[in-house]
C-alpha cells in the first residue's frame, strides 16, 4: 500500500511540475501593437532599456517570470521580443494576471533601483489572458493581447523648484 501511495505522489508531482503555462513575451502581434515610449514620447530603443514581465494568478500573486529583454533597435523601437516566457504558477490554458515592466539601465541596473531613482521606469496594465501549453503537443504559447502602450514615468519638479520660480516671478512681476 505504501509503494502505491508513493508512486500516486510521485506521479502526481510530475504532473503538477509539468503543468506550466507559456506566454510569448513581446508587444506586438497579428492582432495587437502596444510600443513603450519614454517620458518625452520617444520609443525605447536598444539595451539602455529594459522589459521584464509580471506574471501570476491572481494581481495580489505576481512576480517576475523569465528574464528580462532589451528594446528592439531601428524600425523595432519601441517593441521587445523576450521569447517565450514558461510561468510556474500558471498551468497550462488557465487564465493568468500579466503586468508588464520597463526602465532605463541608466537609472538603476534593475527596475527597483531605477523606481527608486523616481525617473526612467514604467508598468503597463494589468490585465488577465489564457496561457498556452495546453495539450498533447503542448499548443503555441499565447500573445499577451491584453497589453496596452505605456510610457515611462515623467519626473515631478521639486517642490522647493516650483517655490523658487514662483518667488522669481513674483520679484520681476513686482519691479515692473
Amino acid at each position: 500500500m505504501k509503494k502505491v501511495a508513493v508512486l500516486a505522489m510521485s506521479l502526481l508531482a510530475a504532473v503538477v511540475s509539468y503543468g506550466q503555462g507559456t506566454v510569448n513575451f513581446a508587444n506586438a502581434g497579428a492582432t495587437f501593437s502596444s510600443p513603450v515610449k519614454d517620458a518625452a514620447g520617444a520609443n525605447l530603443s536598444g539595451n539602455r532599456y529594459m522589459v521584464e514581465l509580471l506574471a501570476g494568478t491572481s494581481q495580489g500573486s505576481m512576480a517576475a517570470v523569465g528574464s528580462p529583454a532589451p528594446f528592439l533597435t531601428g524600425g523595432g523601437a519601441g517593441f521587445f521580443n523576450g521569447g517565450v516566457i514558461t510561468i510556474a504558477s500558471v498551468a497550462p490554458g488557465a487564465v493568468g494576471t500579466f503586468q508588464v515592466r520597463a526602465w532605463d539601465t541608466t537609472r538603476g541596473a534593475t527596475y527597483a533601483a531605477a523606481a527608486a531613482s523616481g525617473q526612467g521606469y514604467g508598468l503597463s496594465n494589468v490585465f488577465t489572458g489564457p496561457t498556452g501549453g495546453v495539450g498533447t503537443p503542448a499548443s503555441s504559447p499565447t500573445s499577451l493581447t491584453g497589453l496596452t502602450p505605456f510610457s515611462l514615468v515623467v519626473p515631478e519638479p521639486s517642490t522647493y523648484a516650483l517655490l523658487a520660480l514662483g518667488s522669481a516671478a513674483m520679484f520681476f512681476r513686482r519691479r515692473k
